[in-house]
Parts: structure tokens; C-alpha cells; sequence
């Protein structure tokens, strides 16, 4: 070994690892910028006039209003949101409690207490969402109109609960693979039944995985189109088949759709705010041991 040559670890090593951080974090940052921009555009977009809106190309000078959230939320005489604000909250908010309370069981059979072929059980999980949703439209419309169900809140419910089953089981069994099986030893040695070890031992362990699917499985009901838009009518409207009510023949009123795309929006982003410790810390688990 030559006398000139840099030992491993040493001064001369670090300036490359730092230019190689320095790029890495500048690419990143171009990459958020890149996915930030639709959104600021359409946040500026709907503090403008209809006219100052449709201007190609488009103005950033223009003046600012909030006649676009005036429309959005019916003061000029328009349809108010709230009604399907509220179905979508009733929505994605229930049927999310209920894939967790059925996946969190079937995610503990599989990881935990593992069944016989239990990779075979998740590919089957897993193949349900291989068929397209169109697929599975019109037998689904022909039993909600054969049963009364059509334009209610619970068939959608029920169905989001039913679209997101598979996913949320397939990520829960990996998050609750990683929980250490001596502490459940040692919760059954103290007596206690598979509820209580659900509730009280598994649960809090695996609550980062818990927060990351329940995010996602509430994103998913929320966002949710075809089947709210083919199923509903009037009562069970939804946020997004709200939204498309904007998009009429006499045009595309884009001061207006861009402010209701932010506010229908708002509670998803919100959610992933409010959870995205929770969101990296689960989606990230098991990654490093």
C-alpha cells in the first residue's frame, strides 16, 4: 500500500460522500417540486376569476377572489357540499373501522398463528383485485336495485369495506410478522384470550402499520368514483360525483372545480399530515433489523 493513498474512512472519502448526499437531496427536492406544482397551480387557480382562469396563457398577475369557494360551497345559490361531504366522511371513516377490526384478526392468523399455505391465502387475497372494478359494476347494480339498495350510504360501505379487505390484510400481515411472539407467549401464560391479545398487545406494537393502512384504506373509500357515481343519486352522493357536477354541458367552470378539488381534498391531506410519522414509520417496517 502505497503512502499516498487515502486510508479508508478518511477526509479525502468524505467530500465524494457528501457531493453524492448533496445530489441525492437535490434530486429529491426537484422531485417534490415536480409533484407540488399541479397542486399549487390549482390552489392559485381557484382564487381567480372564471375569466382570469380561462386565460391561455394564464395569468399569474390576475386579482384574487374567493368567488370560486362562494359557488363551491352554495351561497350564490347553488347545491351546498355538506350532504356529500358528509357521506364521504361516513363513508371511508366506517368502512375503514371495519377492514381493521376483520384484517387485524385475519393478518394475526396469518403471521402470527400461521395457517397451513398461508402464502397461498394472501396470493388469493391478493388476485381479488386483479379483476377490474368495471367488471363487477352491473351484477353489483342489479342486487342493489333487486334489494332497495340503490342511492344508500351502507351499500357503499359495505363495498369499500369488501374493496379494501384484501389490501389492508396483505400489508398488516407483514406489519404484524415483526411482532415478537414471546410477548404474546407471555400475555397467553397470564391468561389472557386472543381479544384482549389483539387489543392490548398486538395492536399497540403494530399501531404504526395499523395508522399506515388504515391511511390508505381511508384514502382509497374517499377517492372512490365508479361505483359511488353508477350506485348513488341524490341521498348517498358522495364528494368526488359531487365534484363532476361542476363539469356540465354549458362548460368547464375551472375557477370553481379547482376550488372544490381543494377543498375535497383538504381532509385527505390532512389525515396524511397528521399520520405521516405514523405512515413512514409502518410503510418502512421490518425494512432494517
Amino acid at each position: 500500500m502505497s503512502a499516498t493513498a487515502a486510508p479508508r474512512g478518511s477526509a479525502a472519502a468524505r467530500p465524494r460522500k457528501s457531493r453524492h448526499g448533496l445530489g441525492l437531496g437535490l434530486v429529491a427536492w426537484l422531485a417534490g417540486i415536480v409533484f407540488f406544482l399541479p397542486i399549487a397551480w390549482m390552489a392559485l387557480t381557484s382564487f381567480h376569476s372564471e375569466a382570469d382562469a380561462a386565460t391561455n396563457p394564464p395569468s399569474f398577475a390576475a386579482s384574487l377572489t374567493l368567488d370560486g369557494y362562494r359557488e363551491f360551497f352554495g351561497t350564490g345559490g347553488g347545491a351546498s357540499p355538506w350532504p356529500a361531504l358528509i357521506n364521504s366522511t361516513v363513508a371511508s371513516v366506517v368502512s375503514t373501522v371495519c377492514v381493521l377490526l376483520l384484517a387485524l384478526p385475519a393478518a394475526y392468523a396469518l403471521s402470527i398463528r400461521p395457517v397451513k399455505k398461508w402464502t397461498d391465502v394472501l396470493f388469493f387475497f391478493l388476485s381479488t383485485k386483479m379483476l377490474p372494478v368495471v367488471a363487477g359494476l352491473l351484477p353489483i347494480y342489479l342486487f342493489a336495485k333487486n334489494t332497495g339498495m340503490l342511492d344508500n350510504i351502507w351499500l357503499l360501505v359495505v363495498l369499500y369495506t369488501s374493496m379494501n379487505l384484501p389490501i389492508a390484510v396483505w400489508m398488516m400481515q407483514s406489519f404484524l410478522a415483526e411482532v415478537p411472539v414471546a410477548v404474546i407467549e407471555a400475555a397467553r401464560v397470564d391468561g389472557a384470550r386472543l381479544p384482549t391479545i389483539l387489543a392490548r398487545v398486538v395492536a399497540p406494537i403494530a399501531l404504526p402499520g395499523i395508522a399506515a393502512t388504515a391511511l390508505i384504506c381511508f384514502i382509497f373509500s374517499w377517492n372512490e368514483l365508479l361505483f359511488a357515481r353508477v350506485l348513488t343519486g341524490v341521498v348517498a352522493e358522495t364528494a368526488p360525483v359531487f365534484l363532476t357536477g361542476f363539469i356540465t354541458s354549458q362548460g368547464l367552470f375551472l375557477a370553481k372545480v379547482c376550488a372544490a378539488s381543494l377543498v375535497i381534498s383538504l381532509p385527505v391531506l390532512a389525515a396524511g399530515f397528521a399520520a405521516q410519522d405514523k405512515l413512514v414509520q409502518g410503510l418502512s417496517l421490518g425494512a432494517v433489523k
